[in-house]
């Protein structure tokens, strides 16, 4: 597999600096954010998100932070829901006191309980064994927050952990192949790494039609380019943002704004899916988050780890948003076998609180600031209820977000020969689409090709416009078009092929003014020409001794079977009509 240029550690650990930079000062007894011991990564490892809101003031023995009941209330998930549902998380390394902390967060909310005995609860490796990697405290700590984030929205959902070897970008991927494997049909990936390490091939095994696999943005804000945090960028992952939650005197009685740090932004690699054909998204290609949910640790629920903590701790990051996400996926039922899930929410946006308040970067544009309809840092907006998740009609892109012109609008050529112009995809409106491009009406013996064969609209491609020494001359208007979606839009370029009259001076060397008469006596001469206007050329010959022919190339060829003395002409004509022709001795010796 071929591995793009890395980024490196400094890099990720620079970045997520940065995200706990508008943390409150670290003054005695005051609060501050501190990431997960998860959160760096070397090049090619996956990063977790999850941020700590520490409070001196909060007590390891009791929770702080939102419980079970609020996040039911905040996305009107009703009360206890699930039915054996299985939401299946996806880790590195080993937490071994998984099971007895989720014990404890249960039996702290009087949630029924999740235990390997009972069958709610299941652990394996990525291998599906139980042969588990080596603990790590931080990467335990992310698992606390995922099992705890499950069991808060769907305490009636069964739980799947698939613990990689490690948070190598290959292992994580197994490991999601795995959970596929045993059965899960929604996949949470609380991790990410920035798309300049990306391994071609990789998203393949993010890829499963009808299985809902969701993944976190990041913590760092907007990040495009190669920065860019996959695997929430793969067109088959939904990109999970996150929001700032708090109580409101609302009818809703709680009301979210974009949170500063969630992460979105513009994919480097992968194009404009289908189902953002019609989201003006400020993006050429992929654009995240899809949707969101609380991950401000300052609004974050509460967890409980003894590996990685010392029992009760707040959390938040999109490392909480993402499995809230799977959860509440998980409610309104599996995705239709062959289907790509990202696309249901498109499909219905009235089923999601619009957040239209808070940014998360300084871009200007909807990929940082939250407003009415899709944006970057929350997506189509957070749960109200399930609805959301079902399968609808995702919308056409609009019909006048992109233009097709050509310069120059026409070209003459000759017959044999090509023609190039440039196709500009100006974009007119709302987002850049991927438009394919095609082209009609070119007469018989020509064809046409684009270089690139689509592109993002406001980029440009190369038509070329080849014909062949037998196609006929005449002006012929040659329709290209360009077409995103279910719209196209086109542009006339106007063909002219040089055609009788049309051709060139025409002149054929003798090959008598070098060699005198021509002994060829079982040898033979290749006949040049010169075209004035370079076009091909093609020989005819009279007056050769028996034996002896030409080829439409001009080779002369052939063993004479009568000798003498001949008088040979060589005629060129090209394909414009125009002609030359050469009169020389041809002796025949040996008779």
């Amino acid at each position: 597999m071929r591995r793009i240029p890395l980024a490196g550690f400094a890099a990720v650990a620079a970045l997520i600096a940065g995200a706990l930079s508008a943390a409150p000062a670290s003054a005695a007894g005051m609060p501050t954010l501190v990431a997960a011991g998860c959160a760096t990564a070397p090049a090619g490892h996956a990063h977790c998100n999850a941020i700590q809101y520490a409070n001196p003031a909060a007590s390891p023995a009791s929770p702080s932070g939102y419980g079970p009941g609020d996040i039911q209330s905040a996305y009107k998930l009703g009360s206890n829901p699930g039915n054996g549902q299985t939401v299946a998380i996806v880790d590195a390394y080993d937490d071994p006191n998984a099971e007895s902390d989720l014990k404890t967060y249960r039996s702290q909310y009087g949630l029924s309980p999740c235990t390997t005995a009972n069958g709610c609860f299941t652990k394996v490796d990525q291998n599906g064994g139980s042969n588990y990697p080596t603990g790590d405290s931080g990467w335990g700590t992310e698992i606390s927050l995922d099992l705890d984030a499950v069991s808060a929205t769907c305490p009636g959902c069964k739980i799947l952990l698939v613990e990689a070897d490690s948070n190598d970008d290959g292992n994580l991927a197994a490991a999601v192949d795995r959970a596929v494997q045993l059965g899960a049909k929604f996949v949470s990936n609380s991790y990410s790494d920035a798309e300049s390490d990306f391994t071609t091939g990789l998203d393949g095994h993010y890829n499963h039609a009808g299985v809902v696999i969701t993944a976190a943005t990041g913590d760092n804000g907007s990040m495009s380019g190669s920065s860019a945090q996959f695997p929430a960028t793969f067109p088959s992952v939904v990109a999970i943002g996150g929001t700032s939650l708090t109580k409101s005197s609302s009818s809703r009685g709680w009301s979210e704004s974009a949170w500063s740090k969630g992460g979105s932004g513009c994919s480097s690699l992968f194009a404009k899916p289908a189902f953002q054909q019609g989201v003006s998204t400020s993006c050429a290609k992929r654009a995240t988050s899809d949707v969101a949910a609380v991950g401000d640790p300052n609004t974050g629920i509460a967890i409980y780890d003894s590996y990685g903590q010392s029992g009760w701790a707040q959390y938040g990051g999109t490392s909480l948003s993402t499995p809230i996400i799977t959860s509440i996926w998980a409610l309104a039922g599996a995705a239709a076998s062959g289907d790509n899930a990202v696309a249901y929410p498109y499909g219905n946006a009235s089923g999601f609180n619009d957040v239209t308040s808070g940014s998360n970067g300084s871009c200007g544009t909807v990929i940082c600031d939250a407003g009415s309809g899709w944006d970057g840092p929350t997506g189509l907006g957070t749960p109200n209820g399930t609805a959301g998740f079902v399968k609808g009609t995702t919308p056409p892109p609009p019909t006048d977000d992109f233009s097709v012109a050509l310069s120059p609008a026409s070209g003459s050529v000759n017959p044999g020969q090509a023609v190039s112009a440039t196709v500009s995809t100006s974009v007119t409106s709302g987002s850049a689409v991927t438009v394919q491009l095609s082209a009609s009406g070119l007469p018989s013996g020509a064809s046409a090709g684009f270089t690139p064969a689509s592109v993002t609209s406001g980029a440009s491609a190369t038509l070329t416009v080849s014909t062949s020494a037998t196609t006929p001359a005449g002006t012929y208007p040659v329709t290209v078009t360009g077409t995103a979606g279910t719209t196209s839009h086109s542009a006339t370029y106007s063909l002219t092929v040089n055609g009788s009259g049309g051709g060139g001076t025409v002149t054929v060397a003798n090959p008598g003014n070098q060699f005198g008469y021509i002994n060829l006596f079982g040898a033979t001469v290749q006949m040049q020409a010169t075209d004035s206007k370079g076009l091909p050329v093609t020989f005819s010959a009279t007056g050769l001794p028996p034996g002896v022919q030409i080829s439409s190339s001009g080779r002369i060829s052939g063993v004479p079977t009568v000798g003498g003395s001949y008088t040979v002409r060589v005629t060129a004509t090209d394909s414009g009509g125009g002609s030359g022709s050469t009169t020389f001795g041809y002796q025949v010796y040996g008779f």
